[in-house]
């Protein structure tokens, strides 16, 4: 199968009827029809309920926590030390031993030294017995992969429960995943619940957080070179010509430097202290961005003392330079009773009004939380339900979050624990435990691969698609340098190509194309897997779905030879017409395998069929001579220089036909025999 093709993702989807694709991040379209709404009897019981207004939108109130406090057990000591985090005592013995573990797990992962790495699970192993969560998560993590023991899911599975009950949230994480994989939506649902309610904890109160999703380091076949050439943090030139601007008294770009501190984008360490002085110079300047900027870091405490009269009076001033976001913070403000003299849900809902009208997100959200709760207004669920669409369909991770609860409770919406599943876990994704992605990004750069696969294994284990897209990549791509390890050692070809094709396996599941192009490939051939047709025509099938031209061409190939599917050329041909639809850079081998099916099907007996069937097998022939004999830098070399002498030899021998020709009188005929001159 020669064709390969650049991935086409379809532009929109409808999230009511998403599979676990739900958690990639590709536009969509949020649809709601009547039948999700819940039935009037329903409706009109749940507007009569008690009103619980405690608390805004039931979320506790939105303060900066570093990931330590989130996320109990993450790595980030390793990564991105923090003086403010507690350092483990020696009476805490076993968080000692797990951190000493951990430290060694990712030291011997960056040097490919298994001698250290059977004294890391030594290590993580004896605080897993102590009863540690955080090492009975590590040690299922390694169960999972098989690292320095034997693969088992289920002593991954034992192990992820207990540190669970103990708290560790990324166990909570790959039970979840474990549940969602199964349909086992009842048990997942209440665990990605809990789970997206941390991740929301840290969400601002004015405008939409940027969506920090994880880097895809890889196009398909080939590295995905733009997408990590603007991950490069303080090393990109990009960010090195900004912050020259910004010291030289670019207000701009003061705030500019000031967002990638505060958020940690583009491959930027989060730094609020750098954050808040850029965006206090850029104030000076009257920069008005970081006017609002501040008012949030004022209300949350992002590397200052809470202050909210201060939050209130910059989030107003941003107002007043037309910055309608703002307006939402200072309704928050107005409906938690901050900043103000008291709560005053009237005056909360003209702001929040006012940034709706300007079609903010966050403006559609709160409105919703308002008609959600009845604060102020009388309580309607389905003008609820509708401002929630209006902000998800917006990006808006709270909206999401609340349509999740109404599948879940079935208030507003019918109960959906599917739905409700999948809009949880799009939220929960977005929790402190997706730091392990900028970490093992910033390895990758750093050409620390063996660092990179290991990070983004575990990411892969509690469910990032992404992740497993990445890790099943490293594989392929690096082979040894992966650092891949297995119970005893470094992992075998065999085994490194077994574990990529459960991560692409498990990537497929979650819509990625690419990754069911490949299983498709790995079963078609039998690379890391027993050679299977109809499990290779499953996968196509399954990319062919996500409007994959190369899976449409494959299944066309597979039809055209009977293998794995019924053998039709009708078929064949129009999986072929379906491919050039969808891609119309196939042109030249859909036309290819026309031409070969125009043939098969009128000249059946001709040996030219004969030929055409030889093509596979004397392709790969002639591929493998040409990169090991002629690409090889001797001989490519020589054959350089050979074409060269022929390219000259050929010019001369051309130069000189044409001389001879001119030396021929104009009517003369070259061949013609010149007529003797008369004296």
């Amino acid at each position: 199968m020669f064709y390969r093709k650049t991935q086409h993702l379809s532009c929109a989807l409808l999230l009511l009827s998403l599979l676990p694709a739900a958690t990639l991040a590709r536009p969509f379209v949020l649809v709601l029809s009547q039948d999700d709404l819940s039935d009037p009897a329903a409706a009109a019981a749940a507007a009569n309920l008690p009103d619980d207004v405690s608390d805004f939108d039931e979320f506790s109130d939105s303060e900066s926590m570093p990931d330590w406090v989130l996320d109990p057990g993450s790595w980030s000591p390793l990564f991105e030390p923090d003086p403010n985090s507690k350092i483990p005592s020696p009476n805490d013995g076993d968080e000692v031993i797990y951190y000493s573990g951990v430290s060694k797990l990712v030291e011997a992962a960056s040097r490919g030294d298994f001698r250290v790495i059977e004294e890391a699970v030594a290590e993580i192993e004896t605080a897993s017995t102590m009863g540690h969560p955080h090492g009975q998560s590590v040690m299922g993590f390694l169960y999972s992969m098989g690292i320095g023991r034997e693969r088992s899911d289920a002593k991954a599975f034992l192990q992820h429960y207990f540190a669970a009950q103990g708290g560790n949230m990324q166990s909570k994480m790959a039970l979840a995943y474990t549940y969602y994989r199964q349909e086992m939506h009842e048990k997942a649902v209440k665990l990605y619940a809990e789970l997206a309610e941390v991740a929301v904890n840290s969400f601002l109160i004015s405008k939409d957080s940027p969506v920090i999703e994880p880097v895809r380091i890889h196009t398909g076949a080939e590295e995905n070179k733009e997408a990590l050439r603007k991950s490069r943090g303080e090393d990109d030139e990009d960010f090195q010509i900004l912050e020259y601007q910004a010291q030289k008294g670019n207000a701009g770009a003061m705030y500019k430097i000031g967002i990638f501190y505060y958020f940690g984008l583009r491959g930027v360490r989060r730094d609020h202290a750098k954050a808040l002085r850029w965006f206090s110079k850029a104030v000076e300047k009257g920069e008005p961005r970081s006017m609002e900027l501040l008012g949030e870091i004022y209300a949350r405490g992002a590397g200052v003392e809470r202050n909210y009269t201060k939050a209130l009076e910059w989030l107003t001033l941003a107002s007043r330079q037309q910055l309608y976001s703002a307006y939402n913070g200072m309704g928050y403000l107005y409906v938690k009773g901050y900043g103000v003299e008291k709560k005053n849900y009237t005056k909360a809902k003209e702001y929040f009004d006012k940034a709706a009208e300007n079609d903010e997100p966050c403006g559609f959200y709160n409105l919703g939380v308002m008609y959600l709760k009845g604060l102020g207004v009388k309580r309607d669920l389905k003008i609820a339900t509708k401002y929630f669409a209006l902000a998800a369909n917006a990006g808006q991770p709270k909206a999401f979050y609340q349509l999740a609860k109404m599948f879940h409770t079935g208030v507003g919406l019918k109960k959906n624990l599917h739905m409700a599943t999948a809009l949880y876990k799009l939220v929960a994704e977005r929790g402190p435990w997706s730091s392990l992605s900028r970490w093992a990004l910033e390895s990758y750069l750093k050409g620390d691969i063996g660092k990179a696969f290991l990070l983004y294994s575990r990411m892969a284990e509690i469910g990032y698609e992404v992740a497993q897209s990445n890790a099943a990549w490293i594989l392929d791509k690096y082979g040894e340098r992966s650092m891949c390890m297995g119970v005893s050692g470094h992992c075998t070809d065999a085994e490194r190509h077994q574990r990529a094709h459960v991560l692409w396996w498990r990537a497929s599941e979650q819509g990625n194309e690419h990754a069911a192009l490949l299983i498709g490939d790995a079963y078609y051939y039998g690379r890391g897997t027993e050679r299977d047709f109809d499990r290779a025509a499953e996968a196509y099938m399954h990319a062919k779905s996500q409007s994959n031209a190369q899976a449409m061409f494959n299944l066309g190939y597979m039809h055209e030879h009977g293998l794995g599917l019924p053998l039709d050329l009708h078929l064949a041909k129009r999986y072929y017409d379906q491919a050039l639809e969808v891609d119309p850079a196939a042109k030249l081998p859909v036309s290819l395998a026309l031409a070969g099916l125009w043939i098969r099907r009128n000249h059946a007996n001709s040996f030219l069929v004969g030929m055409i069937d030889s093509l596979p097998e004397f392709y790969p022939k002639v591929e493998a001579w040409v990169e090991n004999v002629i690409m090889e830098e001797g001989n490519a070399t020589i054959l350089t220089l050979f074409v060269c002498l022929l390219t000259v030899l050929y010019l001369r021998e051309r130069q000189r036909r044409h001389a001879a020709v001119g030396d021929i009188p104009p009517h003369q005929q070259p061949g013609e025999q010149a007529a003797p001159l008369i004296n």
